[in-house]
């Protein structure tokens, strides 16, 4: 069963999900990232540019199979897009990604927004309809750190 977790409360959703995509990355894994169309043409632009010295290397859904499958990162409107096996997901999206189940691991990061955050318990409440054990992760308490 895939392994759930939100992250809720990123003041600054999509530099949040830059900062959690490199370091997934750095630790070996896979990563697809669903998000609207703006959105992944924003996360383009900042992962060429996530610090001074360094970028994480992505692609497009609309990369040829052969990136794709070498590309530690896909950005994508739609997660059943990925031709090749990725374990992680991070989903930026309003709604539940399909395909979901068939990654190790789906991270949903959640804003400081209250439509976001309405959203975001719909989907909570699917994925524990459907039997899932969800960590959570509040933001906010880092902060205060």
């Amino acid at each position: 069963m895939t392994e759930l977790a939100f992250h809720f409360g990123a003041p600054d959703k999509l530099a949040y999900a830059c900062r959690l995509v490199r370091k997934a990355v750095g630790s070996g894994a896979r990563v697809v990232v669903v998000a609207d169309e703006d959105a992944i043409a924003q996360l383009d632009v900042d992962l060429w540019g996530v610090s001074a010295t360094d970028f994480v290397p992505h692609c497009a859904s609309s990369a040829p199979p052969f990136v794709q499958g070498r590309s530690p990162v896909l950005l994508t409107s739609n997660a059943d897009q990925a031709a090749a096996p990725f374990g992680v997901l991070v989903n930026l999206a309003d709604t539940v990604p399909p395909g979901f189940d068939r990654f190790q691991r789906l991270i949903e990061v959640v804003s400081t927004d209250a439509a976001d955050r309405d959203l975001a318990r719909g989907r909570w409440r699917y994925y524990t309809e459907q039997g899932h054990t969800i960590q959570r992760h509040d933001l906010s308490l880092k902060r205060a750190d």
